[in-house]
């Protein structure tokens, strides 16, 4: 068996959360593999709607083992928030979940380093969500941070105070003002909750379960434009979120990777400061955000919102080897007339049909080519033969131009929602 990968191809938001809901039947193991609470994977069935940050999303399946991997980081305040809300719906969260030793812990101090850094970079910030998760990835490759496993060492606490009394030094910097008693008594709640909870050595865990014939799905978190080597740096997350990401961040070899599963939204979102090539600052962008209800499920700031990027999307299916593509919240384009693609850049006069190096201090100007909306409540459709020839046609003219099939067309967001173009996924 190998490991298929699921993975948001945009700027996050494409809707991850719901296909891996409605994919987790297929699967016996479901593995986050990078990223932290920044995520907020939102998922809809029975009326109700569920935001997930850490935990992968096949945890309302049973059968199922959730394992959040090594390549996570973890805020313990907020893990303990959604695990009580889990517990609390009747979840038995402690059987279907389990914790590597190795993911690395977000500690109070971090998320304070994030707000003054955000500060003090005044309008060059990039739209951090204030997690902590920049500053947690900073220790853990500077060779300072507290990992799961750390929590159950009998000097725990030292080498808490020791990595305190250096994050102080750097908040004195800043001149920020904190008090971290405030914030102490939950993240030691936290850290209980944690070592109550089935902490393993993942690596070995998602490889036994490879040996033994299970089927794994790796679930992405953010998305490929925010990737700390190939996003719009500086304006990335600080994690690799594309295919590479599983490899490391789940501890599988690059020849157990089978399917390469991409996510996008049929128009494009994004959240936070960045380059945005296709944005629409006006009536047209106000339309998409209300329709589509573009508000962060992690942060609730509204999205930015434009048409589809076709550059930026062959360029993410490049760099992660997709292998086929989910189409999101077409319904949202229901009552547009005429619906525009992004084909092209205009740079200094150039057109290319790729993603420059540089499309942060680059002024790029979208080409678009116009096609026919279909005028049609796609909420209520069953089944794929339902769907109005306009949206096949817009379906089959983004298959070929991005060279990848398009499998699932999602239009809305209960999980019944999903229409399925192929059986390859079923």
């Amino acid at each position: 068996m190998k490991v298929d990968v699921l993975l948001g191809l945009q700027w996050g938001d494409e809707g991850k959360g719901k296909i891996v809901d409605v994919l987790t039947p297929k699967y016996d193991v479901i593995g986050r593999f990078q990223g932290g609470p920044n995520a907020g994977h939102t998922l809809e069935f029975d009326g109700i709607k569920h935001v997930l940050h850490t935990i992968p999303s096949g945890i309302f399946h049973d059968g199922v083992k959730n394992v959040v991997g090594n390549g996570v980081v973890i805020d313990p305040v907020i893990l303990k928030k959604e695990i009580d809300a889990l517990i609390n719906m009747g979840v038995k969260v402690n059987d279907k979940l389990a914790i590597s030793k190795k993911a690395h812990i977000i500690l109070p101090t971090h998320r304070l380093i994030d707000a003054a850094s955000e500060k003090a970079k005044g309008k060059e910030k990039i739209g951090s969500t204030l997690k902590g998760i920049g500053p947690t990835y900073m220790d853990k490759t500077g060779r300072n941070g507290i990992r799961v496993g750390d929590l159950f060492l009998p000097d725990f606490e030292e080498r808490y105070q020791k990595l305190v009394e250096k994050h102080k030094q750097i908040l004195k910097f800043h001149e920020f003002e904190y008090d971290l008693t405030e914030l102490e008594p939950a993240f030691y709640a936290g850290v209980e909750m944690i070592k109550g909870l089935t902490v393993i050595d993942s690596e070995h865990y998602i490889n036994q379960a490879i040996n033994s014939g299970k089927a794994v799905l790796a679930e992405g978190a953010q998305g490929t434009l925010l990737d700390v080597d190939f996003g719009s740096y500086p304006f990335v997350t600080s994690s690799n979120t594309t295919a590479a990401g599983t490899c490391t961040g789940l501890g599988v070899a690059p020849n157990k990777v089978g399917d390469v599963i991409g996510i996008f939204k049929a128009y494009c979102t994004r959240v936070g400061s960045g380059p945005f090539p296709t944005e629409l600052e006006n009536e047209v962008g106000e339309e998409l955000r209300r329709a589509g209800h573009e508000f962060g499920a992690t942060t609730g700031r509204p999205r930015r919102c434009g048409w589809i990027d076709l550059p930026a999307l062959k360029y993410a299916i490049m760099i992660n080897g997709v292998t086929q593509l989910c189409m999101m919240k077409a319904d949202v384009l229901d009552n547009f007339d005429t619906i525009k693609v992004c084909t092209h850049y205009d740079v200094d006069g150039e057109r290319i049909d790729y993603m420059p190096y540089d499309i942060v201090s680059t002024e790029v100007k979208p080409v678009y080519k116009e096609v026919k909306g279909w005028k049609t409540d796609l909420t209520k459709l069953a089944s794929i033969e339902d769907i109005p020839a306009e949206l096949n046609a817009y379906v089959e003219y983004l298959e070929r131009e991005l060279h990848v099939p398009i499998t699932i067309v999602s239009v809305g967001p209960d999980r019944k929602q999903t229409l399925l173009r192929d059986s390859v996924l079923v």
